[in-house]
């Protein structure tokens, strides 16, 4: 209990960064997938191709790797972003690809003549995909997206290694000062705990609203 008390402001700091790297990468995670899962049933196929590529190279790509060409890589190429902006690409970018999955899982399961029935009243794709089938599609891809977003929080881990303010890198300091290791990872696993735990409880309470009658 000694470490936590002593160190409040220590861990303090790092559950915010965390908190901070979760909601951005999320928001940046849910944009993309939903964008990139319209791509993949797009009538064009350019659309398709663009879609599918994303998803099959960054679900097949080590999270680690992407951060390294990422905060390594873009700075080459004369992009210099704070090195909390690139994890947040690297994290939103990642996850996304396992949001479109989820989401494109979704659409599948809305009855093709909604969409039929849709154009025969002049919509366009947009307007059919938007008011359509995302409203329906969107209640049964709760669960799978709240569980990515929660692994979504545990990757935002990664972020410490690359000089980023986040829970995990409380245990550097924490190490130097001569604290035990053991209760300094109790204490960062119980502030992961929070985080996730208050991840599930959004997403169930959205689930109980919104998700589909049991």
């Amino acid at each position: 209990m000694n470490v936590l008390l002593d160190n409040l402001s220590l861990y303090g700091r790092g559950l915010l960064g965390t908190v901070e790297l979760t909601v951005y990468a999320a928001l940046l995670a849910l944009a993309l997938g939903f964008l990139t899962a319209a791509f993949r049933v797009a009538p064009v196929r350019s659309l398709r191709v663009f879609g599918t590529a994303w998803v099959t190279v960054l679900r097949n790509t080590p999270l680690t790797l992407l951060f390294f060409a990422v905060l390594l890589g873009l700075p080459r190429f004369g992009l210099v972003l704070p090195f909390t902006v690139f994890a947040v690409l690297a994290l939103g970018c990642y996850t996304s690809a396992f949001i479109c999955e989820a989401v494109r899982a979704g659409i599948n399961t809305v009855p093709a003549g909604q969409g039929e029935a849709a154009r025969s009243l002049g919509m366009t794709f947009r307007q059919t995909l938007a008011l359509v089938v995302l409203p329906q599609a969107f209640r049964s891809v709760i669960p799978p997206i709240g569980s990515t977003l929660i692994a979504l929080a545990k990757n935002s881990a990664i972020a410490g290694s690359f000089s980023v303010v986040e829970l995990l890198g409380v245990y550097k300091p924490l190490n130097e000062m001569g604290y035990g290791i053991i209760w300094s990872f109790v204490w960062i696993a119980v502030g992961y705990l929070l985080v996730t735990l208050t991840i599930s409880a959004l997403f169930n309470a959205l689930e109980k609203r919104y998700g589909v009658a049991r």
